[in-house]
């Protein structure tokens, strides 16, 4: 098997658009690991990704009947550019269908290159499902994001070259994950040339569908519910058939990633080379830092690959904002202070000369108030420190820092007041976002209870994300849980969740 995809990628087409992307030392993360590393710059790419070489290669080798027919796909963006690049570069009509939540900076340029784009549903399968309905309908040849040996053997080339630049073999090559045509066709070409060279998949932890298939033994298919859509470029519920077969044989082992620890290798990523990564693209960078971690390397030779960098501009403001959580130098706490003159001075001296990012007050009563505050960490055992000191000063702590509704939603909204004499229960709640989502959302969730509170924050994900108070009490859940579920979105309760207690309540 390895023979044959060797000879593929050998004779592959790519270059005729493609370019050969640099292996850039990255000096930052070489002394924080304590390993060289090297990061392929597939972001540097004319579409700013690795996947012109897949969809190049596969459409340069149809014939002139099928070339005259059209070519159709379905993408989150980067196969997309692809095809429609590869399209126009050879002449031929091109359609694409793309996920109505697609980032616009993606659909935008695909529009640029002359394809005719089809905007439908909130996943790959869904554009997946129609690319197949007009494909038979219109007899379009069907170019696959990465199930295809032509599009493996296209993405292969990458790691050809990294094979060609590397000084001698490196010891582990990190490639991210999707449906699998880039770590397939990478591990194909290294495992046959350097058969002790590791390959290490990385998949976001809300969709990671080769971790799945590599545990179960076989493909399996995530729920569209679970499925995270952060990292849209690697957004797939369910491995290639082609891809997994290769990467069974090929693939030392998988890692997935938070999106925390997505948004600070970007962070990384910017620090070494000044260049931003999509979340796809630093998904490699991520998985380093945390298999070096896991397995305390010391001096290995690694290697990341540096996907794609097709990002919104206003997502930047998400990333920024969880950069330093996933690379856990900010901690954020609850803290119960005495309602009392001079407690904030002596809350201050208890925090001593740490960096604070974050400060908001709360009354709660004559006798106590609640701080909500972000604090810098130079590493994170300080982080257990912190918390020993503020508990040794007498303050009753909760740790917030993993609490996604105290992150995503109360720090924007302490100085709320819950209605006198109502009793409430709080949901926060997940939608694919796209224009329009937030008023469908509220259409969908209807007039039959009371709403008491409602928090919103356009930032630029791919999920739009709400906190929403209904009135009722204990006696209201199961029924009010009951009508949730109908609705159809993702949620969940956060009532007793400390940071809605302390703050909001």
């Amino acid at each position: 098997m390895l023979e044959k995809y060797v000879k593929k990628i050998l004779s592959s087409k790519v270059y005729d658009v493609a370019v050969e992307t640099p292996l850039q030392p990255a000096g930052n993360l070489s002394q924080r690991l304590g390993c060289p590393v090297t990061l392929k710059r597939e972001d540097l790419q004319p579409i700013f990704s690795f996947k012109i070489r897949g969809a190049y290669n596969k459409i340069a080798q149809l014939s002139p009947d099928e070339q005259a027919k059209g070519v159709i796909a379905a993408s989150a963006g980067n196969h997309a550019q692809g095809v429609a690049l590869a399209a126009r570069h050879l002449g031929i009509k091109a359609t694409i269908v793309m996920g109505r939540n697609t980032p616009s900076i993606k659909v935008n340029a695909v529009r640029g290159l002359g394809a005719r784009i089809v905007l439908h549903g909130d996943s790959f399968d869904d554009a997946a499902t129609l690319a197949a309905e007009l494909t038979e309908k219109e007899r379009y040849v069907f170019v696959h994001p990465f199930d295809d040996m032509d599009v493996i053997a296209g993405q292969g080339t990458v790691g050809m070259e990294i094979m060609n630049q590397h000084s001698g073999s490196p010891d582990v090559i990190f490639v991210p994950v999707g449906g699998g045509g880039l770590v397939a066709g990478i591990s194909a070409y290294v495992k046959y040339l350097s058969p002790r060279t590791r390959i290490v998949g990385v998949e976001a932890e809300g969709s990671a569908c080769l971790a799945a298939a590599m545990a179960a033994g076989r493909r399996v298919k995530l729920p569209f519910e679970s499925l995270d859509l952060f990292a849209d470029g690697v957004s797939v519920a369910q491995v290639g058939r082609e891809t997994f077969k290769v990467a069974k044989a090929c693939v030392n082992e998988v890692v997935t990633v938070t999106t925390d620890e997505i948004c600070a290798a970007i962070k990384d990523l910017f620090d070494d080379t000044r260049s931003i990564a999509e979340p796809a693209g630093a998904l490699a960078v991520a998985g380093m830092k945390k298999y070096v971690e896991a397995k305390s390397l010391v001096d290995r030779k690694l290697v990341a690959v540096v996907s794609g960098a097709n990002v919104n501009f206003d997502r930047l403001r998400h990333i920024s904002e969880r950069a330093e959580l996933g690379e856990q130098r900010e901690v954020i706490l609850g803290v119960t202070i005495p309602e009392k003159r001079g407690s904030f001075r002596r809350f201050c001296n208890a925090l001593g000369k740490r960096s604070v990012s974050e400060f908001n007050y709360r009354y709660a009563s004559d006798a106590e108030a609640h701080v909500y505050v972000g604090m810098k960490i130079a590493a994170p055992e300080d982080r257990a420190a912190l918390l020993n000191t503020l508990a040794g000063a007498g303050y009753r702590v909760e740790d917030m820092t993993d609490n996604e509704a105290a992150k995503l939603h109360v720090r924007h909204m302490v100085g709320g007041r819950r209605l006198s004499g109502k009793s409430e229960i709080l949901y926060r709640f997940e939608f694919p976002e796209r224009p329009g989502a937030l008023l469908r959302f509220l259409s969908v969730l209807g007039t039959e209870w009371n709403i008491t509170m409602f928090h919103y924050r356009n930032h630029g994900a791919a999920w739009g994300r709400v906190l929403v108070g209904f009135e009722g009490d204990a006696g209201d859940r199961r029924t009010l849980a009951a009508y949730l579920k109908r609705v159809g979105y993702r949620y969940w309760e956060e009532t007793e969740n400390p940071a809605y207690q302390l703050f909001l309540r």
